[in-house]
């Protein structure tokens, strides 16, 4: 059913994402008024492969992953959503299947943006259209970037890549960046296209090395300046 009073929290949400930063009150409202909210729990699935979408995604709370399975029955996982972003709108505007699955990684809210809202602000504003175009182009990028990383980059280059960029924005503790993984060690494998056992081979090949501390889901990177020597 239609939202025709968007909340607070809705709108603000909605502020945050640089594609709607600048829009006016109005048309925030007007796409806050088509907002659907949604509540998963581990291990639901927001849609499946082959469905055909009716708008884009934001995550309030919670993990959401993108994966597909192959032939043989594996699953490799494409990207893992955070809170704050946004997902899906490529195939929205193709109109075409989601070429993968959405699943909860734990209980998880989100919103829906109607299709049809997104249209109209098209028509209406050109601005938008050009930060829409902005945002699938810095999305494409991504998506380069991590298939040159996936096929140029050793398994535990790609590892110690994943850990360097973490460690920008990680707190300090000692004076070295502490990471806290925010999923499984199984997930994360399958994001950076290893095995689970070739995962747990790096990290502890680069704790013997005496590069990193890993206690559970939580990594201390003791040598910063080697793991960026490691990773070229």
């Amino acid at each position: 059913m239609m939202n025709m009073n968007p909340g607070s929290e809705t709108l603000a949400l909605l502020r945050t994402i640089p594609l709607f930063s600048e829009l006016s009150d109005t048309d925030l409202q007007a796409v806050g008024a088509m907002a659907l909210p949604h509540q998963l729990a581990q291990g639901e699935v927001l849609f499946h492969s082959g469905e055909m979408p009716t708008g884009f995604h934001v995550l309030v709370s919670g993990q959401i992953k993108l994966a597909f399975s192959s032939a043989k029955g594996n699953e490799k996982i494409v990207d893992v959503i955070g809170p704050g972003m946004s997902f899906g709108e490529a195939v929205m505007f193709m109109n075409r299947p989601y070429p993968v699955f959405a699943e909860a990684l734990c209980d998880t809210r989100l919103i829906t943006i109607n299709q049809r809202a997104i249209f109209a602000l098209l028509e209406k504003d050109v601005d938008f259209a050009r930060k829409l175009l902005a945002g699938l182009s810095i999305r494409l990028h991504t998506l380069v970037r991590d298939v040159e990383t996936y096929t140029l980059r050793s398994s535990a280059q790609r590892v110690v890549s994943h850990l360097l960029e973490l460690a920008l924005t990680a707190p300090l503790e000692h004076g070295k960046p502490l990471i806290v993984l925010s999923m499984s060690k199984q997930v994360l494998a399958s994001r950076l296209n290893i095995t689970p056992e070739t995962l747990s081979r790096v990290f502890h090949e680069l704790a013997e090395g005496g590069l990193i501390a890993v206690t559970g889901r939580r990594i201390q990177l003791l040598d910063p300046s080697a793991l960026a020597r490691f990773e070229g």
